[in-house]
């Protein structure tokens, strides 16, 4: 309907809301076609806010379908333009799937860089999932501690390994 009364705003919308069901459902397939359908529209429009979402969402289908590199691309998109907009709390949505992504793939301190600005944003607005961010920030804190810790241990076993025996 809105297509045909030649809604533009409100198709996007309704496109993006497709694509976020499809995307509950598990099939992210349909999820990425229908937010691919949002995006030139939010575009067209001038939507930031929708624009910056349907990024985000389909960063996270790409994570979800296992290519981190091409949902970083789409979140790294996103983030200039809530910043631009001001939107803090879709900013420490981007910001938390981008720590996500670096956690997952080792660089810790790239993660705890991102879920602390995550839990500043959080702060600032007065977020619901500040709680959990702070407990996970703590987790991935622990986390780098503990590969830190072994780091060290190994490379205590390495000196040992090259000093030559006592005599």
């Amino acid at each position: 309907m809105y297509r045909d009364a030649g809604n533009r705003g409100n198709e996007a919308a309704t496109l993006s809301n497709i694509g976020t069901v499809y995307h509950e459902l598990g099939d992210r397939q349909q999820a990425l076609a229908y937010f691919e359908q949002a995006l030139p529209i939010q575009r067209e429009v001038g939507n930031r806010t929708g624009e910056a979402t349907t990024l985000t969402n389909i960063g996270a289908v790409h994570d979800g379908l296992g290519d981190p590199q091409q949902a970083l691309a789409y979140y790294e998109q996103a983030l200039p333009i809530t910043r631009e907009i001001g939107d803090r709390a879709g900013e420490a949505v981007t910001r938390y799937n981008i720590a996500t992504i670096h956690r997952a793939h080792g660089d810790l301190d790239k993660a705890i860089s991102e879920l602390e600005r995550v839990v500043d944003l959080d702060r600032q607005v007065e977020h619901p999932d500040l709680a959990s961010d702070t407990a996970f920030l703590e987790q991935v804190r622990q986390e780098r501690a503990a590969v830190n810790s072994v780091a060290r241990l190994g490379a205590v076993e390495d000196r040992r390994e090259a000093e030559p025996p006592p005599r």
